[in-house]
């Protein structure tokens, strides 16, 4: 097993797998450490649909045309619950707050949800498997894929995570430098200076897209990103919460 430094300093998004299965100790360890996540009021306001059944993989990729859905040995879905706590609830005639209509409701289930998905891609890269994480199960048609989910009231889609023994070591991609990620007591003030340090980064990122193995581009890291922004303002997820019972008021 890798050591946790390497497992979270060298992690990468992994799109191809062998078709080598995981074993079963392997998987039975990643559900552990999810079980394990810290969770808001130890509420654990999140499931997650483990998919190992290729037909239903072929139909989220047909969804989604992202490729590692169908590769992945296991495909991984977090999910925001409160399901199972208004089931038992309900048992025990105790009364339900409207915790699902405010937006504190959708964050718990969203943190709770992301907490564990980040324990799993921990755990399986200790484990030497690869993962990629497909945020695009939540807006490519977020009714018809809970509904290929089965999903009840209470329940909508977090995230994807693809598992598998990786055919491919992608080059890790730069990231953001300390100075900008961590401010020290308050938000940075000196805005001149990180727009300079912005700037170095978004070069660094454009190098990087145009000569890292496996495919380039002439990618910078703000313009790229505004456009995935910009698709995002299309996507009608409130409606989409509102079906799954959310219907947010404050």
């Amino acid at each position: 097993m890798e050591s946790i430094k390497k497992a979270l300093l060298g992690r990468t998004s992994v799109r191809r797998y062998e078709r080598e299965a995981i074993p079963p100790q392997t998987m039975e360890f990643i559900y552990k450490a999810v079980e394990n996540t810290p969770t808001s009021y130890n509420g654990q306001q999140f499931s997650v649909i483990d998919i190992d059944n290729q037909n239903l993989k072929e139909k989220l990729y047909e969804m989604t045309n992202q490729k590692q859905l169908k590769t992945c040995n296991r495909l991984l879905i977090f999910l925001a619950d409160y399901n199972k706590i208004s089931l038992l609830a309900k048992q025990k005639n105790l009364n339900m707050p409207s915790i699902t209509n405010c937006m504190d409701g959708v964050l718990l289930g969203v943190i709770d949800a992301s907490l564990a998905m980040m324990s799993a891609v921990v755990a399986a890269q200790a484990c030497g498997l690869g993962s990629n994480c497909v945020g695009y199960l939540r807006t490519v048609d977020p009714a018809a894929v809970a509904e290929l989910l089965k999903l009840p009231k209470g329940v909508f889609v977090v995230c994807g995570l693809a598992l598998g023994i990786p055919r491919e070591q992608p080059d890790l991609k730069p990231k953001q430098p300390t100075s900008l990620v961590f401010h020290k007591n308050q938000y940075r003030q000196d805005d001149a200076a990180m727009i300079e340090e912005l700037t170095e980064y978004d070069e660094v990122v454009k190098h990087y897209n145009a000569t890292r193995a496996g495919g380039t581009s002439t990618n910078d890291w703000v313009a790229h990103i505004l456009n995935y922004y910009d698709h995002a303002t299309h996507y009608k997820i409130l409606e989409y919460l509102k079906n799954q019972g959310y219907d947010i008021t404050h």
